[in-house]
């Protein structure tokens, strides 16, 4: 961690399952979920509509923006869509509050939904024992060349990442997920932040993977559901 804020500057934040409790090293302040909120909407989605499944895969694969929309739309109005991803999230023990209102007209309402490190490591760490997730955890694991930086830099990784502009024009780039552990016999969950001195997306991206080479052995997660 140290090394890489010498580096970059600016703010980097690691969490990730210690057993039962996350562990959290640096933070990030006021850092907006983007794209990794896909996760839990797509979950939400595929439970209403299975044929909704070649749009979970270009939501979660290349992060497209139009087919993450669409995912959000099938789930009803802003109110009904935001209580179904919150449904999601509560099944793995995450309160979090998904934002349905749009606060930047150049950006989703739900991408603007703060969502903390350690409770996206609580809901990596539950994501594959949650009903329909299956085809989601599948997608994370293909995730598109050019977004594979950071945890897409460890062989086996099922992740998301996320990253837009502060109102400055600075990048937060993020990224959560679950990556192979104990030989491969199990799965440990984590998450990453960074927000780069200079702003720039590729600092970000660079900052992620020097942050994800550094991540200690991950204990296996156990499904609790």
């Amino acid at each position: 961690m140290d090394r890489v804020i010498a580096r970059y500057g600016g703010e980097a934040e690691v969490a990730f399952l210690d057993g039962e409790q996350a562990r959290t090293s640096g933070l990030v302040q006021d850092a907006p979920a983007w794209s990794t909120v896909k996760v839990p909407i797509a979950v939400a989605a595929l439970r209403r509509d299975p044929a909704l499944i070649s749009t979970v895969q270009a939501a979660i694969t290349v992060s497209d923006n139009q087919a993450a929309q669409q995912l959000w739309l099938s789930l009803g109005t802003p109110e009904e869509a935001g209580q179904a991803t919150e449904a999601v999230l509560a099944e793995a023990g995450v309160h979090t509050a998904v934002q349905t209102a749009v606060t930047r007209p150049e950006f989703s309402s739900f991408g603007q939904t703060r969502w903390t490190s350690q409770d996206q490591v609580a809901f990596a760490a539950h994501l594959p024992c949650l009903v329909g997730a299956e085809p989601v955890l599948a997608a994370m694991g293909q995730i598109t060349p050019g977004q594979d930086y950071g945890l897409g830099t460890i062989p086996g990784a099922r992740y998301k990442g996320g990253w837009g502009p502060d109102p400055d024009g600075r990048y937060v780039v993020r990224q959560f997920g679950l990556l192979p552990t104990d030989g491969g016999q199990g799965m440990g969950a984590v998450a990453l932040v960074a927000r780069p001195a200079s702003g720039q997306y590729a600092d970000g991206q660079a900052m992620l993977t020097e942050l994800a080479q550094q991540l200690p052995a991950l204990p296996a997660v156990n499904c609790r559901a």
